[in-house]
């Protein structure tokens, strides 16, 4: 779960400096901005829920 949360951070990522790098493309970098937060959200709120899930007895 870890390591595709990560990849997709990576990939939005890419994607945000391509879409900025290129001048016709600038709505694909605020895509790519609004997905890599989405996705480090999403991440962070379900990596948390899976700790708190774990240390309950």
């Amino acid at each position: 779960m870890l390591i595709l949360v990560v990849v997709l951070l990576v990939v939005w990522l890419i994607v945000s400096i391509v879409g900025f790098a290129m001048e016709g493309l600038m709505w694909l970098g605020i895509v790519g901005v609004v997905l890599f937060v989405g996705t480090a959200v999403i991440g962070a709120v379900r990596r948390k829920a899976l700790r708190r899930s774990s240390s309950t007895p």
